[in-house]
């Protein structure tokens, strides 16, 4: 549980607030953490340490069974996601095609890994195995962009593209 971000954690009174009203919602409730993280994750866009705190000491249950659930089930993240998602695929199509090249291309350019999220916020990367688009192998996605038949050498210029995006866009 020792997870370290390159993002301080940075709640508002105003997401601590309705993060506790919502735990005192399901506090009696049997069942009730699933909902709880789900609505965390809601309020904060991920489930930092903090917030699972939060919800163990607000639900009198231990911070590893929170933990333990919020590992277990992948539509929680433990990380922020930045402004801007990026996917690169790493099923068997785009992997013989050269992805793994693409994303290190992406950690490279970026100056983290996957699964981080950029210190101002604005990328995020991950992986996926398979976004059934193999005819157009290797491929990333940026937010809901897909990006097919690529080189390491165009990464550059797809991310600055959303680097110069406004973030109301």
């Amino acid at each position: 549980m020792n997870e370290k971000s390159l993002n301080p954690f940075k709640g508002t009174a105003a997401q601590e607030e309705e993060l506790k009203k919502i735990i005192a919602e399901h506090r009696d409730q049997k069942g009730g953490l699933m909902p709880t993280l789900q609505k965390a994750q809601g309020i904060y866009g991920y489930l930092p340490i903090e917030v699972q705190t939060m919800i163990a000491d607000g639900l009198g249950i231990s911070l590893s069974e929170v933990y333990g659930v919020a590992t277990f089930y992948s539509q929680f993240s433990l990380t922020p996601k930045g402004e801007h998602r990026i996917s690169v695929c790493l099923g068997t199509a785009c992997y013989v095609k050269g992805s793994d090249k693409i994303l290190e291309a992406v950690e490279t350019q970026l100056g983290i890994k996957s699964g981080e999220c950029t210190p101002d916020g604005k990328f995020s990367i991950d992986s996926c195995r398979c976004v059934g688009a193999c005819g157009l192998a290797p491929v990333m996605l940026v937010d809901d962009d897909v990006y097919g038949k690529l080189t390491p050498d165009q990464v550059s210029g797809i991310l600055k593209s959303y680097a110069e995006k406004g973030g109301d866009e």
